[in-house]
């Protein structure tokens, strides 16, 4: 058995990997979970001796396949619960980050199961983030286009909010700026704003580290017709 502490070790080493070309430095790991290099080296040295990492000397860790496994499967726990807290009990996408986090290590694999098909099965929870499948393949965590990176006249679907700020979340919900939403890029400020026009000719403004962690689809002159691009 693992402790809840080690998986959300190979979690935060996952999700590093995707964002950034591996191995991770153990100093970016201790940043990540907000503790001390020292006490990351020593959990790292707990999961190179259980065969969920392997570390480079002087260059960083990365995960074996049996600590991907296991950062999937938590992964995958925390984005159905997600999930399942807003859609059957009415938790707003902005309060269910840190319930997922205490929850994710304590379900039963029955219960993952049960929750899935409860769902429907679903691709993706409320923030956008894909789900990992029951059979625990890796998933498209990597980086992706974000408002930053888009000019202004471009049409784009909002696919992802990576933002977890519970108020920022809430001022994104209140804006209507969510997974699914498509707007026009209005304006690009040079003080960091970005301004964003909605189908009925309403805007919002969003200062760049908010428009930073909002991924997005660049929808096509044929959106009648389905065809769409990233």
């Amino acid at each position: 058995m693992l402790s809840a502490k080690m998986e959300d070790y190979l979690k935060a080493i996952y999700q590093l990997e995707r964002e950034g070309d591996p191995p991770v430095a153990t100093s970016t790991i201790a940043e990540t979970l907000d503790v001390t290099p020292p006490t990351a080296t020593s959990m790292i040295e707990k999961l190179e001796d259980r065969g969920l990492v392997e570390r480079e000397k002087y260059k960083g860790v990365t995960l074996s396949p049996d600590g991907e496994t296991v950062a999937l499967e938590v992964i995958r726990h925390h984005r159905l619960l997600e999930t399942f807290l807003t859609d059957q009990l009415g938790y707003d996408w902005s309060e269910v980050h840190e319930e997922a986090e205490t929850l994710e290590h304590h379900i039963s694999e029955e219960f993952e199961r049960r929750v899935a098909a409860a769902l429907g099965e679903p691709e993706v929870d409320p923030h956008g983030d894909p789900i990992p499948s029951d059979e625990l393949e890796p998933v498209d965590d990597g980086p992706a286009a974000t408002l930053l990176d888009h000019e202004v006249g471009d049409r784009l679907e909002v696919a992802r909010v990576r933002d977890r700020d519970p108020e920022e979340l809430t001022y994104l919900d209140d804006a209507g700026v969510t997974p699914g939403t498509e707007l026009v890029v209005a304006e690009v400020a040079p003080i960091d704003m970005v301004t964003l026009r909605f189908d009925d000719g309403e805007t919002v403004s969003l200062p760049a580290h908010i428009a930073s962690a909002i991924q997005v689809r660049r929808v096509d002159d044929e959106v009648a017709n389905g065809v769409s691009e990233v």
